[in-house]
């Protein structure tokens, strides 16, 4: 199988607002998030997306309860600004909230290590050409990333 990176790597963070931190606290780990309200992402397929942590081998799921689901990370992170809960989003959505103070960030020694998120093909000589087309389209977007 041959692998080719779509993009760069995927991080998820979890996200709060200063002043909904400083209203209600700052959890210190996973578990503490059940006493706080909690922005949803609801998948495409309906299910709710389950938040992942994992620290020194001990992996947890939460499951994030809140008043509010979204299937967009970006109204996702504009509720979290909001003062609405915590978010948990790719680190790509939340960027400029964080460089700007409007997001802080949380727990973020439970935050999982970052994904590759990649083509897989199996290697033979004769890729069908739309494959190829794709391919070689993921590529020159990949040189232009800064």
């Amino acid at each position: 199988m041959i692998a080719v990176p779509l993009a760069r790597r995927l991080r998820f963070i979890c996200v709060a607002s200063p002043a909904y931190l400083d209203r209600f606290g700052d959890p210190g780990t996973p578990e503490e998030l059940q006493r706080h309200h909690s922005i949803g992402h609801r998948m495409p397929s309906g299910k709710l997306y389950r938040w992942e942590f994992e620290r020194a081998g001990q992996e947890l799921v939460i499951e994030a309860n809140g008043p509010i689901v979204l299937d967009d990370e970006e109204l996702m992170v504009e509720a979290a600004i909001e003062d609405l809960g915590f978010a948990y989003v790719a680190d790509w959505a939340a960027e400029a909230a964080l460089s700007d103070g409007r997001l802080r960030k949380v727990l973020t020694a439970w935050m999982p290590a970052a994904e590759e998120v990649a083509v897989y093909y199996p290697g033979h000589r004769a890729v069908p050409p739309a494959l190829r087309a794709f391919l070689d389209v993921v590529k020159d977007l990949r040189k232009k990333e800064p």
